[in-house]
């Protein structure tokens, strides 16, 4: 009899100690206060519900913000200043960062033969408020080589011509060729966007000045022959009439840079 009270003590005991679960169980639980204060809620299959995930940051970047953006989060305020400059000038249609030069972005320019080719062109239709014949094709340093020659020498030297300087003709710009298109010779700076040829001026009376025409001309002479002198200078190689038979009638501007210095013919 006293055999099965016992043996009744250690069933209930066993029973009770099944109905609490295992002291050393896998599942985490909250300890101490943290329990009290946190419910804990106990899906019928009797795991743990999950708290629900902050999903702010995922909305964020689904709508492109700073999670999508490149762009640095901090800028300081000289570039801000800088990036809102270059955005009012290519407003205005200036190009290369300068007002005086207008036209458009062109970016890479592929060469069909190796030599050819520029990076970053831009198409130049009028420098220092001078409109040109026709789009010239080149990069920025030949446009702003351009520019410097144009406000200092072209347009002074024929500010006493016809009311002075109106437009200029375009002869060439870029070309994937060839020096003076001989065969074998090595690829012209024309095909590397850094020359322009100019022809002639007109003027605003509409009268109109050929290099072929002009340079020997009374009228003329002296305006065409300052232009050419004072172009080499911003212009690394500058070529004219007197330079060889392929330049009788037109005036080469380049930005090609040589050891020996400028060259100017």
């Amino acid at each position: 009899m006293r055999a099965a009270g016992a043996l009744l003590v250690l069933l209930i005991a066993a029973g009770s100690a099944g109905a609490q679960g295992p002291r050393d169980s896998l599942r985490p639980v909250l300890r101490g206060g943290e329990a009290a204060l946190q419910p804990v809620d106990v899906a019928p299959s009797g795991a743990i519900a999950q708290p629900a995930r902050d999903t702010a940051s995922d909305r964020a970047r689904d709508r492109g913000g700073l999670f999508k953006s490149l762009r640095p989060l901090f800028r300081s305020r000289k570039v801000e200043k800088e990036a809102r400059a270059q955005r009012r000038l290519r407003e205005k249609g200036a190009i290369c960062g300068d007002l005086a030069i207008q036209g458009e972005v062109v970016g890479r320019v592929p060469g069909r033969i190796k030599g050819c080719g520029i990076e970053n062109a831009v198409r130049v239709k009028s420098v220092a408020g001078i409109p040109l014949s026709t789009g010239a094709v080149m990069d920025c340093r030949t446009a702003g080589a351009l520019k410097s020659w144009m406000e200092r020498s072209a347009k002074p030297a024929m500010s006493r011509k016809g009311g002075g300087l109106k437009s200029v003709k375009v002869a060439a710009h870029y070309a994937c060729r060839t020096r003076n298109n001989r065969k074998g010779a090595k690829i012209s700076e024309h095909g590397k966007g850094r020359a322009i040829d100019i022809s002639g001026f007109r003027l605003q009376n509409g009268a109109e000045v050929s290099v072929l025409q002009g340079w020997n001309n009374r009228s003329y002479s002296k305006a065409l022959r300052k232009m050419h002198k004072e172009a080499c200078g911003p212009f690394g190689t500058v070529l004219g009439p007197n330079a060889d038979r392929f330049h009788r009638d037109h005036f080469h501007f380049d930005t090609a840079r040589y050891r020996s210095g400028t060259y100017c013919r």
